[in-house]
């Protein structure tokens, strides 16, 4: 699984509690999001929203881990976009029945707000039970079936109140946008140019003069 981890800028110094707690999953990290609070450039959860959601259209990650002060912020900012299915995990239960239960590509960390002594290790243990179960499998068992027909309307929703991708990159406002496409390592993550959708390609370049063609 390849997971994308993006820090805003007010929870840029828990950036590193998220590489450690991911250690030794075996996963692919994508860190592309702020490493330190408040230095600059900056990300704020409005960037790492769309860029979380790019990612994640273009299957440069399976996951996105993103977060703020709260959780709320990028929860909201994230959600705005196709395709994205993201929960706001606070515990470890939240992450295991989360994962069961509406297997989303996306989740929000709460990363000042009730963050203290251990709360490296709360991610931890947060991050163990993410990955302990199948996504999707369903809990309770008997409501599996259910919550797979849910999911699958969900994605079906998604597709119908957004507008597509490609039209959502020609159209954001230049503040969205250029600061999130112009971050330092963000370019090497997305790699537009062996994207197999040609016209998001073509758009990305366009929104962001600093790509050349």
């Amino acid at each position: 699984m390849r997971i994308a981890v993006i820090n805003e800028t007010s929870a840029g110094d828990k950036n590193k509690d998220i590489l450690k707690a991911l250690e030794g999953f075996h996963h692919e990290i994508l860190n592309v999001g702020m490493k330190a609070a408040g230095t600059d450039p900056e990300l704020t959860y409005i960037h790492t929203g769309f860029l979380g959601a790019l990612l994640l259209q273009t299957q440069r990650a399976d996951l996105v881990v993103g977060g703020c002060g709260t959780g709320i912020g990028f929860l909201n900012s994230i959600m705005q976009y196709p395709n994205v299915f993201c929960g706001l995990l606070r515990e470890p239960l939240d992450a295991w029945l989360f994962a069961q239960i509406n297997a989303g590509n996306a989740i929000s960390l709460a990363l000042n707000q009730g963050y203290g002594w251990a709360g490296e290790i709360q991610l931890r243990f947060l991050f163990e039970r993410l990955f302990s179960v199948q996504p999707g499998s369903g809990y309770p068992k008997h409501r599996a079936q259910s919550q797979s027909q849910s999911r699958t309307a969900l994605e079906t929703l998604s597709q119908r109140t957004h507008r597509p991708f490609l039209e959502i990159v020609q159209t954001l406002p230049e503040f969205v946008i250029r600061p999130a496409l112009e971050f330092p390592g963000v370019l090497e993550a997305l790699d537009p140019y062996s994207l197999e959708d040609k016209a998001l390609a073509q758009a990305l370049f366009i929104r962001s003069p600093g790509l050349e063609k």
